[in-house]
């Protein structure tokens, strides 16, 4: 019974401390699923593995099969739209990644966790660091929200501006904006490696009739 019960707390005790480890790094990137979540995900994942193991006629493969997939919902809420940008694909991915870890912890599988931790982390950090780092040849896409007068030909200026530039444009929202005689434009833009976002947006404050130009830029 001691041998059971010491067991189950190493599995658990390292399920939370490897599920910890890879939401710290999330944490620290302000994710919407940091710390807690991974650490209880990971911690979950495990204990349903333990029972698996315990309970008799179990399957472990089939109950591990529904944690994967349960904590694909859990992921697909950290996943948010923010206009035409898409964002939390990451962190879906790394509770995925967090939820196996647990499972293996769960089964005692030791090595494999601890190794998919660190190269986790690698990823998450230091890789996504060295990918901001090497030239790109593929159009970076931005999406401006801009405010603009109400009036013919306006907008028709935005795009020749874009096209001085050479930026893309790649879709275009408009609405009503709050204050009246104004528009609110959403601009999804293909921007060439050689032009940044901070030009763009440079570019559309000094047209005459725009007003309040941000961009999705993090």
């Amino acid at each position: 019974m001691m041998s059971n019960e010491l067991t189950l707390v190493v599995r658990l005790g390292l399920a939370f401390i490897l599920g910890a480890v890879v939401g710290l790094e999330r944490e620290s990137a302000h994710r919407p699923a940091g710390f807690r979540t991974h650490t209880l995900v990971s911690v979950g994942a495990a204990l349903v593995m333990v029972l698996s193991q315990s309970i008799p006629g179990a399957d472990p493969a089939r109950m591990g099969a529904q944690v994967v997939s349960g904590v694909g919902f859990l992921g697909a809420g950290s996943i948010l739209r923010e206009g035409f940008t898409v964002r939390g694909l990451t962190t879906a991915a790394s509770l995925w990644v967090v939820a196996a870890i647990g499972l293996a912890c769960g089964a005692g599988f030791f090595l494999g966790a601890g190794f998919t931790v660190l190269l986790a982390v690698i990823a998450l950090g230091p890789l996504s660091r060295l990918e901001k780092l090497l030239p790109s040849t593929r159009p970076e896409h931005k999406v401006v929200r801009l405010e603009l007068e109400d009036l013919p030909g306006r907008l028709g200026t935005v795009c020749q501006c874009m096209g001085r530039l050479a930026v893309g444009i790649k879709d275009i929202n408009i609405e009503e904006a709050a204050e009246k005689g104004r528009l609110a434009v959403w601009l999804t833009l293909n921007l060439p490696p050689a032009v940044s976002i901070q030009q763009v947006i440079a570019e559309l404050s000094a047209i005459k009739g725009v007003y309040g130009v941000t961009s999705d830029e993090r």
